[in-house]
């Protein structure tokens, strides 16, 4: 019996990231689709497709659904009207969460995102309640393997970027807003196609947690992100690598 649940259980994780995988695409096609409805299906001149085509590609996005979110978006699509919706509110420990949503039902969206937010231990708060906690900025991730550190930080400022961080599996470059296409364009022009390249909602300062409230907090962003409406979560906590690995650990 033991091999036997040992092997369903590795089926089980196969079967997981399989569905993980498909939900990615799902969403990438999303952003794509309506990328091209409000920009046109020409990535060279709707720089908010030409930036949601690289990450697709980047997250191995086969080429036929990248072709046909485009031409479903830019060609009207399927009749289906996509809504950007920001949801804000606190999650367990007090730490304050964003929900950026894409959908076709505003008030499923909203039912949906509050019923995961309570359950979770947190709740969802008004619209700008903690929003101000964060920067909106552009966010481009670049593979360890373009270039060493150096490299990547000269090559990042030069294009206009303001922060780069790197670690042993990645950069992470950090650029204004409305610099992102530019900063985007020269990054990939040396260094390749990014792994991300996207606005995101960066923390000001981070909240320490750890144990039972850890644990929550991690179920809380898990089943956000789940929902097939919600496109991003951001979120200002810090866990300790040790802590992670312990919770990973069972």
């Amino acid at each position: 019996m033991a091999g036997h649940s040992k092997f369903k259980n590795i089926m089980y994780r196969k079967g997981a990231q399989d569905r993980k995988r498909a939900q990615l695409f799902a969403k990438l096609g999303k952003e794509i689709m309506v990328a091209a409805k409000m920009g046109g299906g020409d990535p060279d001149s709707n720089s908010r497709l030409r930036l949601a085509i690289q990450t697709a590609r980047a997250q191995s996005m086969p080429k036929d659904n990248i072709e046909r979110a485009i031409q479903k978006g830019a060609g009207g699509g399927d009749g289906t009207d996509y809504e950007e919706i920001r949801y804000e509110g606190y999650g367990p420990g007090g730490i304050a969460v964003i929900v950026d949503v894409l959908t076709d039902n505003r008030n499923r969206s909203a039912a949906e995102v509050r019923s995961i937010f309570n359950k979770s231990g947190g709740n969802m708060g008004e619209t700008g309640s903690v929003s101000f906690m964060f920067d909106r900025v552009g966010q481009i991730v670049l593979k360890a393997g373009v270039g060493d550190a150096d490299t990547v930080f000269e090559a990042a400022l030069e294009a206009g970027a303001e922060d780069v961080t790197s670690s042993e599996d990645s950069h992470e470059i950090i650029c204004a807003s409305d610099d992102l296409n530019d900063v985007s364009t020269a990054l990939e022009a040396k260094f390749g196609d990014a792994e991300e390249s996207k606005l995101i909602w960066k923390p000001r300062t981070l909240t320490a947690v750890e144990g039972d409230t850890a644990v929550s907090l991690l179920k809380l962003l898990d089943n956000l992100d789940d929902n097939d409406d919600v496109q991003n979560v951001y979120a200002n906590y810090d866990i300790a690598d040790d802590v992670m690995e312990s919770l990973a650990n069972g």
